[in-house]
């Protein structure tokens, strides 16, 4: 294993050209790790994530496969995929969706999803205990660059998601879902807190109704 390999630091973002970044991932003790690329830095997240992470990501892509399932939107979610755009930059959120005619855009047997190939997310998203800070700042810039349609961080301690549309480079907070039409952030808000009181059933319940109500 090489010295490259052996000298970065986790949980911050580093500089390094493209070529170091792919050499740096090959270290097989990172293959659970989180990897980012973006802007001549790259950035490792080590696991092990904690219950209040995993549970927050689990109802989150419940929330969003619940409605798409009840709008009758084509849907396809990914849990920690890896989206790549060659020498320009590397994501692996806690969460991913394409939308409509995109659904089917990936066939199975793809590892790394190929940006220069393959379109992008509809949506990406970050569940954010330890790393708020940074999921609003530098992973916002990224996936600014990439060009997402839509990326939110689901904030843990205060329980609640944090929206952004991306165009023209840039991102601005939204209170409704564009890719999603009709499913609001506050409706996302009060289901996080639901959790913090009930078990996920319930919850997801809860949200079933709450979605068949705006179809009446």
């Amino acid at each position: 294993m090489s010295n490259l390999q052996l000298q970065f630091p986790t949980d911050t973002w580093v500089k390094a050209t493209w070529d170091e970044y792919l050499q740096a991932i090959e270290d097989p003790r990172l293959e659970k790790a989180k990897c980012y690329y973006h802007n001549g830095q790259l950035r490792i997240e080590m696991p092990p994530i904690g219950h209040d992470h995993a549970c927050d990501h689990t109802i989150i892509m419940l929330a969003v496969s619940l409605f798409c399932i009840l709008k009758g939107i084509d849907f396809k979610g990914m849990d920690n995929c890896t989206y790549r755009k060659k020498e320009v930059g590397e994501a692996q959120p806690d969460a991913s969706y394409y939308f409509g005619e995109d659904a089917d855009a990936i066939t199975y047997g793809t590892s790394i999803i190929d940006l220069d190939r393959y379109p992008l997310p509809d949506l990406m998203i970050e569940v954010a205990n330890t790393s708020l800070s940074d999921d609003k700042g530098e992973k916002r810039i990224l996936y600014e660059a990439l060009g997402v349609s839509e990326y939110w961080i689901l904030d843990v301690k205060n329980v609640q998601v944090i929206a952004f549309a991306v165009e023209n480079g840039g991102s601005k907070r939204i209170s409704e879902s564009q890719v999603l039409p009709g499913l609001t952030i506050s409706l996302l808000n009060q289901a996080f807190r639901r959790t913090r009181q009930m078990n996920q059933r319930l919850v997801g319940a809860w949200l079933m109704e709450q979605f068949q109500k705006a179809n009446e």
